[in-house]
């Protein structure tokens, strides 16, 4: 049944020659958008009903992709336009000029669903890559966006050679003329395209990576890397947002390899009261000899320096001449030898020393300088503390004392005692 048909049967019930011609197109209009819905219902239906279920059902898991990026359900779009492009002809036989709509209609609708199929196969490529170790280390989501870009725009071109009825050629030929104005309209994707190749190519950050950048406000993970920008979670669960190119043009701290080497650096100071540095008598000796981990640097280090004295006629009555241990410097092979037996510390391939600083007017700094073999934030506070806690409370046993600057209530105990003395 074409539009004329439907027109001719309409003028038998005394219609107007114009209307019955409008009602004929109209009906043949619906009649064809009918049947391209049905046509189109029906592919979904079998796609749904019937290569869904064998593709869930397959030993394979890299198919179930294809059903939850919806790339064959696309493919069902192609049906109806099918269905246009055959029966437009006939319903409007003796209408060419909207024979000729329908045709540019079509092809407009075939660009679109093409370029959806395309989006689709790309999302699913990228959950493949993903699902990679390869995936891990290497995004793929900037250059995927990159493409799409590209592809969106020649679709663009396309979609214009159709309804101008141009060739594609010639609309590509006069892209040389506004390729200023395309480079300043994409000019962020062109810079985040380059950048993201760079930090791909030379593996800077990931997802997933700690980074610093106190330029832009991010410390924390990074949990997006996009064509033209990277969202960082900072640790009070705020999100900060930097240009993909700022990555490179500025420098940034990744935490990375802190985290792949299996060790989280302490490095932290002891203010030792310089008052409470003294070398060490027999007393100390003493005491010091009933600490389990020092005995074998003692037994070194006082057999060292028996023999050196003994080389040395002199008076050693008086603690000054000849050499003697400090009560500051056998608290340092303490922090060794504490730090040596450790659980929590790595003992090889990573450094591991304690080491005295120049004084200050705070004190004398003891610095530690090691590596805790848990990399979670909160377990390596856990073991800073608890290693700090235990070397200020044995501080007294070396006679040593933590410098502290006197505050409102030492001045107020001074003052109490100056009124009583008076």
């Amino acid at each position: 049944m074409t539009a004329e048909n439907i027109s001719n049967w309409l003028l038998q019930f005394k219609f107007a020659t114009g209307i019955a011609q409008i009602l004929g197109l109209l009906v043949s209009a619906l009649y064809l958008a009918g049947l391209a819905w049905l046509a189109n219902y029906a592919a979904k239906r079998f796609i749904n009903s019937v290569i869904h279920p064998l593709i869930h059902k397959s030993g394979a898991q890299w198919d179930d992709k294809l059903a939850e990026h919806r790339v064959l359900i696309r493919f069902s779009h192609i049906v109806p336009a099918a269905i246009i492009h055959f029966f437009a002809p006939t319903l409007f036989e003796t209408h060419p000029q909207l024979i000729a709509f329908c045709q540019v209609v079509v092809n407009i609708y075939l660009i679109v669903i093409a370029l959806l199929i395309i989006d689709g196969v790309l999302n699913f490529c990228r959950a493949i890559w993903d699902r990679l170790p390869v995936g891990k280390r290497f995004p793929a989501k900037s250059f995927i966006q990159a493409a799409k870009l590209v592809i969106n725009l020649v679709g663009c071109i396309f979609i214009l050679s159709a309804i101008l009825g141009k060739s594609p050629l010639v609309l590509f030929s006069g892209l040389g003329a506004v390729t200023a104005i395309l480079l300043l309209i994409f000019k962020d994707a062109i810079l985040g395209l380059v950048a993201g190749f760079q930090l791909s190519v030379n593996n800077m950050v990931m997802v997933g990576d700690w980074i610093e950048m106190p330029g832009s406000g991010a410390d924390g993970d990074v949990i997006d890397v996009s064509l033209t920008t990277v969202k960082v979670q900072n640790w009070d669960k705020t999100i900060t947002t930097i240009p993909t190119y700022a990555l490179i043009s500025d420098s940034f701290k990744n935490w990375r390899g802190m985290s792949e080497s299996g060790g989280r650096r302490i490095k932290r100071s002891l203010q030792i009261d310089l008052r409470t540095i003294q070398f060490a008598d027999e007393t100390l000796l003493e005491r010091f000899k009933r600490i389990n981990i020092l005995r074998p640097y003692l037994e070194s280090k006082l057999d060292d320096i028996q023999h050196y004295n003994a080389n040395v006629a002199d008076d050693f009555s008086e603690l000054i001449n000849g050499r003697r241990l400090t009560n500051v410097g056998t608290f340092r092979a303490y922090c060794v030898a504490y730090l040596r037996n450790h659980p929590k510390i790595h003992q090889s391939g990573m450094t591991l020393l304690v080491r005295q600083l120049p004084p200050t007017q705070t004190g004398l700094p003891i610095e530690l300088y090691a590596f805790a073999n848990d990399t979670a934030w909160a377990n390596f506070e856990d073991i800073q503390g608890d290693i700090f806690d235990h070397l200020l409370s044995i501080l007294p046993e070396f006679a040593l004392g933590a410098f502290q600057a006197p505050s409102g209530a030492d001045l107020e105990k001074a003052g109490a005692r100056l009124i009583t003395a008076n």
